[in-house]
């Protein structure tokens, strides 16, 4: 799968728009590997008590997320962007083994 993700900053508001949408439909997917390239190679993450860093250690992080989290579904929405950065607010949810229904809400940077 190719890296190159257009749109680049800086951004207007159509071309992070357009950003926003194309990690929400690569979320979707629950594909970690098409996930995972959406990142540079040395990315860190922080979930909560978890670090993740490294595209190998995002792809073992979401296959565990999603092995648990079952019918997972993100929504992202445009909170705010200047130049080469944006803000999202995200909802997310998903039910367990057991068919208990959870849902999620935060912001990314």
């Amino acid at each position: 799968m190719p890296e190159d993700r257009p749109p680049y900053p800086p951004f207007t508001r159509e071309t992070a728009l357009q950003k926003v949408q194309a990690a929400e439909d690569a979320w979707n997917t629950r594909d970690p590997h098409r996930v995972a390239l959406a990142y540079t190679p040395d990315s860190t993450w922080r979930n909560r008590d978890t670090f993740v860093s490294g595209r190998e250690e995002i792809v073992a992080f979401l296959t565990r997320k999603w092995e648990r989290e079952l019918d997972y579904a993100l929504r992202k929405s445009l909170w705010g962007f200047h130049e080469n950065r944006i803000a999202v607010r995200f909802q997310y949810e998903w039910h367990d083994a057991e068919g208990q229904w959870w849902r999620s809400y935060g912001n990314e940077l």
